[in-house]
């Protein structure tokens, strides 16, 4: 392949005028929020002159002035690491990508590098003044190394080192920082009146659309370059791949992880992870969603990055690069990636918060999810108490209970069907993305789906207690002593 820097391309020579457009919004924004202040001390003064010396209208006009500028002043920023730094020393493999990317690119290498639980990669400034000076870090997801191939990686990478190329990363403070005191403004005054409020929602709605549709373009550019440096088939197969994977994250991260992370235990998160992606469930909805995007994508004026569609289409005609299939994945390129979860996870905890346990995911299930379903249990004993396993049938919601309601009660039958059969020898088999299963023998039994059939009548009253009463549980007691 090519080594010599890519030159400087078409889509990044509008950088100037996103900046004049940037500083310009915000000096309006500024210049908006001090006319207003000017206005309010002036009526208070003219108050002041002809004797109203307190009165409603003075204090509204003070109050509201103060509002404006404790909201409008900047605030420092306070860097805090988004998870562990990676070194160079430590993971030779991946900063020679790193390093060779932005050869490629011409740009030189980010200051610090930090893995992070996402499906994504960033790269940004910190320190310096509205983005001069300031050092360069970039930010890589250990999911998205997990979920992409070692070609698909460089052309992300490409992508986030076109953010610096295109001289997005100086921009972004400005857009910040106005975007910030805007919001600040708006929640400070939001009990005030209209009067107050609404010019600045207004303002704050038209500086997000402009300044979103900034960030759109930007995307657009960096895409090009990176297809231009690595090749559009990477990019493009990496871009779906995220697209998805992202969405299966967002299910695995708060359904699976955070209980787990939540009663003080640590398990595998990449292993976790793909075995979550493996489930069919899991990797239909995945499909699905994905084809349903390209087909009919859901589009936005505020949103901050182009619908996939959009952005696959824009790498058409461009170099096509090599095919990602064979690839080895990119979380190879981390020389030790279990090691990195502990710190990772430990990132995510206040300070001082007890350490976490590690626990593997077939554990997971008696010491984590049992626990959990027996403290449900006890706080509804009222509604199981002298209950078994045979009146569950008659256990469950009427019609008319609202939608959560009906979901709640559904879930505590179901927990306290399993924590009844894990007290008698059951085995239980909860795997991430999966239906936990309870085993016996040559015996099986899906709580949740049972209870899940009932409320959908497709498994009847008398066939769930032939059931039952076949598998010698019907007289099992529903409570928890």
């Amino acid at each position: 392949m090519n080594t010599q820097p890519v030159p400087p391309v078409r889509e990044f020579e509008p950088m100037k005028g996103r900046v004049t457009l940037a500083v310009l919004l915000t000096i309006g924004f500024y210049g908006l929020a001090l006319g207003i202040v000017a206005g309010l001390l002036s009526i208070a003064w003219l108050l002041w002159v002809n004797g109203h010396h307190v009165n409603r209208l003075t204090a509204f006009c003070l109050i509201g002035a103060g509002a404006i500028l404790w909201s409008i002043i900047p605030r420092p920023e306070r860097f805090r690491a988004p998870g562990p730094a990676l070194e160079a020393a430590s993971n030779p493999r991946l900063f020679k990508e790193l390093k060779d990317v932005a050869s490629k690119v011409g740009e030189p290498m980010p200051h610090e590098v930090y893995l992070v639980p996402d499906v994504n990669a960033g790269v940004r400034e910190r320190g310096g003044f509205m983005g001069v000076h300031g050092r360069r870090v970039m930010l890589l997801g250990l999911p998205l190394l997990q979920v992409l191939t070692v070609s698909e990686m460089r052309a992300v990478l490409a992508h986030e080192f076109g953010h610096y190329h295109g001289g997005d990363t100086r921009l972004a403070p400005w857009i910040y920082k106005t975007r910030e005191a805007i919001i600040r403004t708006v929640r400070q005054l939001s009990g005030s009146s209209s009067l107050l409020h609404l010019p600045f929602v207004w303002y704050g709605q038209m500086f997000l659309r402009v300044t979103q549709a900034i960030s759109r373009r930007q995307e657009f550019a960096a895409d090009a370059l990176a297809a231009r440096t690595v090749g559009a088939h990477p990019l493009g197969s990496g871009l779906r791949t995220i697209f998805g994977a992202a969405l299966a994250y967002d299910g695995y991260w708060r359904d699976e992880v955070v209980p787990v992370l939540s009663a003080g235990f640590l398990p595998p998160l990449a292993d976790g992870f793909a075995q979550f992606l493996r489930e069919p469930r899991v990797a239909d909805a995945v499909n699905r969603a994905t084809e349903e995007e390209m087909t009919t994508p859901r589009t936005d004026p505020y949103d901050s990055h182009p619908s996939l569609p959009d952005r696959m289409k824009a790498l058409e005609g461009l170099p096509p690069g090599p095919e990602p299939a064979n690839d080895p994945p990119a979380l190879s390129l981390l020389e030790n990636a279990a090691g990195a979860e502990p710190p990772l996870a430990a990132s995510l905890l206040k300070a001082g918060a007890p350490a976490l346990r590690p626990v593997s995911w077939p554990d997971v299930g008696i010491e984590v999810q049992v626990p959990y379903w027996a403290a449900r249990v006890r706080r509804e004993a009222q509604l199981l108490a002298g209950q078994t396993v045979a009146d569950i049938p008659r256990l469950m919601p009427p019609s008319n209970l609202a939608d959560a309601a009906r979901r709640s009660r559904c879930v505590t039958i179901a927990a306290a069907l399993a924590v009844a059969l894990v007290g008698t020898g059951w085995t239980l088999e909860s795997l991430p993305g999966a239906a936990p299963v309870l085993h016996r023998g040559a015996d099986s039994l899906e709580p949740f789906s049972v209870v899940q059939d009932l409320l959908d009548g497709k498994l009847t009253d008398q066939a769930w207690q032939g059931r039952a009463a076949a598998l010698g549980i019907a007289n099992l007691r529903l409570s928890v002593t």
